[in-house]
């Protein structure tokens, strides 16, 4: 008996996973065969030196492709590091307060200068617990909202602007915020933190899970920071995009004292991302997206992401009492969307019968359970339709 829905090609899955997540299918046929022997080279990007003359070309054509594609300007450094987002979460604070810009700025102030953190979320939260460990006065200038129902916190929706607690910037080093919370489903629409902070201060952004699925103004940015396994590439690798305003130093010793290396972006952009072995096979692969991206155009990828989330945003729309959306419709994500049903046996049913289709990846975040699909870049229109359309009949077969 043949499955009643459409399936992708070469008997892949449909991949919801919301990382490492799917990749598009013509670079992963790059991949494919370039892998045994390199563009003639006798060797796989696996096996070849980051030194040689080869991946050198390699490694500056993807930081090439990606400052045309998301037009970087030229006072902005690219740096590929490691990590993740989470070892950002440290490098973003201890890499601010090593910059000549803000000590300058402390040392006028007299006092240790704060850092606003707008806490969205399950990502924005863990980068608030990293700098309040490494010593950092954070001040919280949005932390969830408040529940109407259970009168408790939580990660639904965010607070209008005026009810922003956000601080004096002549005492505060940098604003960071998570774009995208993946767990949560919450997405800030862009430009709405950047318009309400004050110019002096640097706005330091996580778009881990949605960078490259919209044109962005980086120059409005201090620093963009995103780990790679969402919409960029496999897992291994983190982008930083960083003015280079903020990458001047003193001469103080104390700068440095309590920065590792690993974390210094400064390290990295002095050697061109290169001070030791990178992740070079992951690097290759980005590379290969950002080429891909470039080619889609941003602004089309912006309108097939609010094409896919569409879709399934209107089915659960049109079934609130089954579909159980739990985020304000003025903040859902175009990348995460996450939705319950009316008991755990029906999500876990839900789960089982849509794998039995080859709809893989769907069950909720550990810490809230429910229904989560990821709609990367790299997810074709028609991976949309086929969750739908299962959406409807799992509606018809079990709704009362």
């Amino acid at each position: 008996m043949s499955d009643p829905y459409p399936q992708p090609a070469h008997g892949r899955a449909w991949n919801f996973s919301a990382g490492p997540s799917v990749l598009p299918l013509s670079v992963l046929e790059e991949v494919q065969h370039d892998l045994l022997n390199y563009k003639g080279h006798g060797m796989s990007v696996l096996e070849m030196s980051h030194r040689s003359k080869v991946y050198s070309e390699i490694i500056a054509d993807a930081e090439a492709t990606l400052r045309r594609t998301l037009n970087v300007p030229d006072n902005y450094s690219i740096l590929f590091l490691q990590g993740g987002g989470t070892g950002e979460f440290a490098a973003a604070y201890l890499n601010l307060f090593a910059s000549k810009l803000v000590r300058d700025k402390q040392r006028k102030l007299g006092k240790q200068l704060s850092c606003d953190y707008l806490v969205t979320g399950s990502w924005s939260t863990n980068g608030l617990k990293e700098v309040k460990r490494l010593g950092g006065k954070p001040n919280v200038v949005v932390n969830g909202v408040m529940s109407a129902e259970s009168g408790e916190t939580s990660y639904t929706s965010v607070p209008p602007v005026v009810e922003w607690k956000l601080g004096n910037p002549d005492e505060t080093a940098f604003v960071y915020y998570c774009e995208n919370e993946t767990v949560h489903g919450v997405e800030l629409p862009q430009n709405m933190v950047v318009d309400a902070v004050d110019p002096s201060v640097p706005v330091i952004c996580d778009m881990s899970s949605n960078m490259l699925s919209r044109p962005v103004d980086v120059k409005r940015f201090g620093a963009i920071v995103a780990g790679a396994q969402k919409n960029m590439g496999p897992a291994g690798v983190t982008i930083a995009i960083v003015r280079k305003d903020l990458l001047e130093r003193d001469d103080d010793p104390e700068v440095t004292r309590n920065l590792p290396s690993v974390l210094d972006w400064c390290y990295f952009d002095n050697a061109g991302s290169m001070p030791h072995t990178p992740p070079t096979f992951t690097i290759y692969v980005c590379g290969l997206v950002f080429k891909w991206a470039e080619k889609q155009g941003l602004e089309a990828l912006e309108q097939l992401r609010e094409a896919r989330s569409k879709l399934v945003y209107d089915e659960i729309d049109a079934h609130p009492e089954f579909f159980l959306g739990r985020v304000d419709k003025r903040y859902r994500s175009g990348m995460n969307l996450v939705f319950n049903l009316p008991t755990p046996e029906l999500e876990a049913q839900f789960v089982l019968e849509a794998a039995e289709h080859n709809m893989l990846q769907l069950k909720g975040h550990r810490k809230l359970g429910g229904i989560r699909i990821s709609l990367y870049n790299a997810m074709p229109i028609e991976g949309a339709k086929t969750f739908v359309a299962f959406m409807k009949d799992f509606y018809a077969k079990n709704h009362k």
